[in-house]
């Protein structure tokens, strides 16, 4: 499986024509540009694809326009290749930006995965339109517009039926609903707006988790780092472990690890100058 590939690996020289051609001939779709990917519903699909019934397409999000929605969908994506036990990181915060590069380069991945299993075979049993309407808010529910529309021939049909009453009813009744509809309106803009103040909090919490369990895993790698045997005792390890292990950020800190530095630098220095001159 195709689940290390180096940078240098041919699967990264493969262009983007060659990559939406292989999308869309897979999942019968028209994609022009890779950045129109960046949802992630195309790559939870295709894995669903190639591992019928892991996805869970319900939970899909065909329709996702904000970076909150994409970021639901590669959870998604995520859980699957937890399943799958695939090792693969999914830089979520660059994919969801739209930048071509960035999904390119995933797709290019995700295309070698692909081919990797089963030669590249594709199931001839798959269905991939009848597969995304099993993904959630792709679409309408079925009947909606059915039922919008006898709301609209029921409403006509009140409306007709009461011109035998008398002009003070009838102008308070449709003074009961406008304000009715007024109110309405307005709690639908109030939900709306708070219901949008959520999501960009979650999404801001979201990205806030992942850039500090980034810069996290930066610092355990230095520390892993300094703390080979090798290096442990070097100057320069013993200066970043002086940071790292900081209980409380002193500027006194970084001059103590300054000194470390300095002090080996002139031992250096008297060292070079204590040696012997061979003749």
């Amino acid at each position: 499986m195709a689940t290390n590939i180096g940078m240098m690996d041919s699967a990264y020289f493969v262009g983007r024509n060659e990559i939406l051609t292989w999308i869309n001939a897979r999942l019968q779709l028209n994609l022009s540009r890779v950045e129109e990917a960046s949802p992630g519903a195309v790559q939870c699909q295709l894995m669903d694809m190639i591992y019928p019934g892991v996805v869970p397409m319900h939970k899909v999000n065909f329709d996702a326009k904000s970076e909150y929605d994409m970021i639901q969908n590669y959870k998604v994506l995520q859980e699957v290749f937890n399943k799958l036990k695939i090792d693969k990181h999914i830089d979520v915060n660059k994919l969801v930006k739209s930048r071509p590069l960035d999904n390119l380069e995933f797709l290019q991945w995700l295309k070698r995965y692909c081919d990797s299993v089963n030669g590249g075979m594709m199931n001839e049993n798959y269905n991939p339109k009848e597969r995304r309407s099993k993904g959630g808010k792709e679409r309408c529910p079925k009947g909606s517009h059915r039922s919008s529309k006898s709301l609209q021939a029921n409403n006509l049909h009140n409306s007709g039926s009461g011109e035998g009453m008398g002009l003070n009813k009838s102008f308070g009744a449709k003074q009961g609903i406008t304000g009715g509809l007024a109110a309405g309106a307005n709690s639908s803009v109030e939900i709306e707006a708070l219901t949008k103040e959520i999501t960009d909090l979650k999404l801001s919490m979201d990205l806030l988790e992942n850039e500090r369990d980034f810069y996290f895993a930066k610092l355990r790698d230095i520390e892993i780092l300094c703390q080979t045997p090798e290096l442990e005792n070097l100057p320069m390890a013993m200066a970043i472990k002086k940071i790292l292990y900081a209980t409380d950020a002193k500027e006194m800190v970084p001059a103590e690890a300054r000194e470390i530095l300095h002090e080996s630098a002139t031992e250096g220095e008297t060292d070079g100058d204590n040696e012997p001159i061979n003749d």
